[in-house]
């Protein structure tokens, strides 16, 4: 309860809350939405620089986690402990591969705010998606014992209760930092999402800053479109493409019947 406590004060705007986040040693009471204030220049070898805040009011979201993307490319391979049916249990990535699609999201920590409307989100739509042959992994940098707690409390309380899939443990943080979204001088990773198609690749990410949740409706539209893809590899989904819509040839003459009929 204290770690969520601190979780809750790092919510703050006051500039001089977020300036006493900054620590060469970070711990939970230094957990802050500000991000640390730095560029993203000197973090990574983008040319990219952190936004001019408008006013001294308004929060940085410049925090410097990651490198470079890992769309297109082999998920990096991982087992670890997990959490599943109330159950201590291993999980190995690349068992999934040449079987299902995968669902990987990362979330920052157990007993918070955001993450568990998230994680009962997808939860609740499991079924949807084991329909559509995909297993659905959350990782945190929490223990096995955090999960098992947090799943043994009620949600009206803030736990999530019985989960339809496992809750990975990364407390060596190995798994976060593969992935490219550990930050660093926090100890904990952003929002980050992940497809993986059945040959291990990852085909979709998309990575929140902390405070700012996840559409389980959007991952949902994205893997349908993916699978529709790769089903019909002469075809593209155009914006907001959803099963049973028009999809597109991806040939300056054959593109036009989309566009003529749009």
């Amino acid at each position: 309860m204290a770690s969520a406590t601190a979780f809750l004060s790092s919510l703050s705007p006051n500039p001089r809350k977020a300036s006493s986040c900054i620590s060469p040693k970070p711990s939970l009471s230094n957990l802050s939405f500000n991000g640390l204030r730095k560029s993203l220049h000197s973090q990574t070898p983008l040319s990219l620089s952190s936004p001019t805040p408008r006013s001294h009011s308004r929060r940085s979201f410049a925090i410097g986690a990651g490198e470079l993307p890992l769309v297109g490319n082999l998920a990096p391979d991982f087992e670890a402990e997990a959490v599943f049916d109330q159950e201590f249990i291993k999980v190995k990535l690349s068992d999934y591969i040449g079987k299902k699609y995968v669902i990987l999201f990362f979330y920052p920590l157990d007993f918070t705010f955001v993450c568990p409307t998230e994680i009962t989100a997808f939860s609740d739509r499991h079924a949807e998606f084991e329909k559509l042959n995909t297993e659905i992994l959350g990782v945190s940098i929490d223990s096995v014992f955090s999960h098992l707690a947090w799943v043994q409390t009620d949600r009206k309380s803030g736990g999530l209760g019985d989960l339809k899939y496992p809750l990975v443990s990364d407390v060596t943080k190995s798994i976060s930092k593969s992935f490219n979204v550990l930050i660093p001088d926090q100890g904990i990773a952003l929002r980050g999402l992940f497809i993986i198609d059945r040959e291990g690749i990852i085909q979709h990410s998309t990575i929140n800053n902390l405070a700012i949740g996840r559409s389980v409706d959007e991952t949902m539209r994205t893997l349908q479109a993916l699978q529709y893809v790769q089903e019909n590899p002469d075809e593209v989904c155009p914006a907001g493409w959803k099963p049973g819509e028009k999809s597109m040839k991806p040939d300056p003459k054959l593109s036009k019947e989309y566009f003529s009929a749009i």
